[in-house]
């Protein structure tokens, strides 16, 4: 008998997958440029030219044994020193090479610091909305994912909320900042009084409650917008991140866990990520591209293009009467649907051409997810069809 769990979670399908597969299909029937695919992250900047040139110098100057061998498991010595001194560096927080664990990309850092932390029974808070695949690495340590709405004017943190949720079972609150799907940057205050609520329920419970910071998008921000280092705020915090966005290489799977020096009994927790890595079969990530972050992780993103799309597609939208979470941050919109069933909306905009993702799958009702890592062209010549979809509601025709 196979393992029933894993078969469902097989055959559940991801709807952001399902709107991208149904996008390549209606684009070979009228054409690439009469659809307008807001569905899938997939960055649109190239990658920085020095990381392509690192690359290459490293396949032309090696002879492939040491390039392509296995690292340790935890990952290379030097490329998690580079790491460990970039983040001192820009956040003026100390950390050493023994506090990072080379990961394949984001969702093996979440998956491995999950197992690391949780025991059968425990509980994670999820802020909502969140990316739909944090409650499969709960689930999948054997915990259970406890769903707090964030402020539904502004989506920011809800701590009043959060200390309702909070019990002797909790061990972690997933905290991702820029959001993934809001776009919104949590701000300072927001992070201090979550710090002050999760060290007294930590001294309370006298056991420590962890924050997993998963940050993909740290460095995409705008504006000048800063993103909070929450191991400056939180001791007992395990920071998750991947270089798939900030240097456009998400097919490389190459990031990494850091856990604070100051965390209650952080060489245990570091002991704990390994093994999590070694069960889940995650050790030793991709070598080539540990030897290309050594070299490249101080390198920062042009945000400009993000940018420009970001102010074309929220003016225009709000200018057409839409009701628009403004992001500070990743590459999404969030967008309040003009009808209840966001599915139902969604549906409805596919006869425009629109493919825009519901924000159900998220933890939340009545949104959509707008991904403007797409072409400027693209958002400029989508305009008249979100008029056209606008329009249509407020005249209350039937789609």
């Amino acid at each position: 008998m196979i393992n029933k769990n894993m078969e469902l979670l097989g055959k559940q399908p991801s709807v952001i997958r399902d709107i991208h597969e149904y996008s390549v299909k209606r684009k070979s029937e009228i054409g690439e440029n009469n659809v307008f695919d807001f569905s899938i992250g997939n960055p649109s900047i190239p990658t920085p030219a020095e990381v392509k040139d690192t690359i290459l110098k490293l396949l032309s100057e090696s002879d492939g044994i040491k390039l392509h061998a296995y690292t340790s498991d935890a990952g290379n010595h030097n490329t998690r020193v580079a790491i460990a001194n970039d983040t001192n560096n820009r956040f003026r927080f100390k950390v050493s090479a023994e506090n990072i664990y080379m990961t394949c990309g984001a969702a093996a850092s979440l998956e491995i610091s999950i197992r690391a932390i949780c025991n059968v029974g425990d509980e994670v808070i999820v802020l909502s909305p969140y990316f739909p695949e944090y409650k499969v690495y709960i689930e999948n340590a054997g915990a259970k994912a406890v769903e707090v709405l964030c402020r539904k004017n502004d989506f920011g943190i809800d701590i009043k909320a959060i200390e309702n949720a909070v019990n002797s079972k909790t061990k972690a609150i997933i905290v991702n900042s820029p959001n993934n799907p809001s776009g919104v940057v949590f701000s300072e205050e927001d992070i201090s009084s979550l710090a002050e609520l999760l060290n007294s329920y930590s001294e309370e419970y006298s056991q420590p409650i962890y924050i997993i910071a998963d940050e993909p998008y740290r460095e995409i921000v705008y504006g000048g917008v800063n993103v909070p280092f929450i191991p400056c705020y939180y001791d007992n915090t395990i920071v998750c991140y991947s270089y798939s966005k900030s240097l456009s290489l998400p097919g490389e799977r190459i990031g990494y866990i850091l856990i604070s020096p100051k965390a209650t009994d952080s060489s245990d927790i570091f002991s704990a990520v390994c093994g999590a890595g070694r069960a889940s079969g995650y050790i030793c990530a991709p070598s080539l591209m540990q030897y290309v972050i050594e070299k490249c992780c101080g390198i920062m993103p042009d945000m400009a293009k993000y940018e420009k799309n970001r102010d074309l597609i929220y003016t225009s939208l709000k200018e057409i009467g839409y009701n628009v979470i403004r992001p500070d941050g990743a590459f999404y919109l969030f967008v309040e649907a003009l009808e209840e069933d966001a599915n139902k909306f969604c549906e409805k905009a596919k006869k425009f051409e629109l493919l825009l993702v519901p924000s159900d799958s998220f933890g939340v009702k009545g949104f959509v997810r707008i991904a403007y890592c797409v072409s400027y062209d693209q958002i400029k010549n989508s305009i008249p069809a979100f008029k056209a979809l606008f329009e249509e509601y407020k005249k209350g025709v039937t789609l």
